[in-house]
C-alpha cells in the first residue's frame, strides 16, 4: 500500500514538472487580475474563451458567467483537479470544460479570446500555433511578458501589478 502512495505523489510530482517545463509551473491569478483580464477581453455571449494552462480556472468560471463558452486546457494534476472539483460543486448550469490535455495539442481555431499566463520560453513555439491557428479578430491576452514580434492594441499597467497586453490578430 505504501508504494502505491509513492508512486501516486511521484505522478502528481512529474506532471507539475511536466507543466513547468512546457509552459509554466501554476500561479493562480489573482483576483484584481481576473477582473481586470475580463475587461480587456470584452466577452461577448457565446464567444469562443480557451485558456491555455488553465489551472484551477479561476478566469474560465467569471468568463461562463459573462456568457462565454470557456475550455481550459490543463496537464498539472491538482489545479485540474481542483477546476474540476470548482464545476462539480458551482452549483450553477455553465458553459465550461476543463480538459486534461496540453494546449500544445488543442485545435484553437475556433477561439474568440485566449488567455495566457505561460512563461516566455513557451512564446516563439507558442506565437507560431497562434498565428497559423487564430482566425482574424481573435484576441489574445497575455499575463506579464508581452510576445515578441507582436504589438499590443492595448497595456493595461496598473501599479503593484504585472500587465496584461491585448493583442487582436
Amino acid at each position: 500500500m505504501e508504494i502505491i502512495f509513492y508512486l501516486i505523489i511521484f505522478v502528481i510530482l512529474c506532471s507539475f514538472a511536466y507543466a513547468g517545463i512546457s509552459g509554466a509551473p501554476w500561479v493562480p491569478s489573482k483576483k484584481f487580475d481576473v477582473a481586470r483580464f475580463l475587461k480587456l477581453a470584452d466577452i461577448k455571449q457565446g464567444q469562443k474563451v480557451y485558456d491555455l494552462g488553465c489551472g484551477d480556472g479561476r478566469l474560465l468560471f467569471p468568463a461562463a458567467e459573462l456568457g462565454a463558452v470557456a475550455e481550459g486546457f490543463e496537464i498539472s494534476i491538482i489545479p485540474l483537479f481542483l477546476a474540476k472539483f470548482r464545476k462539480l460543486f458551482s452549483g450553477k448550469k455553465i458553459n465550461v470544460k476543463i480538459r486534461f490535455k496540453s494546449f500544445w495539442s488543442a485545435d484553437l481555431r475556433d477561439a474568440d479570446v485566449v488567455f495566457i499566463f505561460l512563461l516566455p520560453k513557451a512564446f516563439p513555439k507558442l506565437r507560431e500555433k497562434l498565428e497559423s491557428e487564430l482566425r482574424p479578430g481573435a484576441r489574445v491576452l497575455v499575463h506579464v511578458w508581452p510576445i515578441d514580434g507582436w504589438n499590443p492594441a492595448k497595456i493595461d499597467r496598473k501599479e503593484n501589478y504585472c500587465p496584461l497586453y491585448l493583442y487582436v490578430r
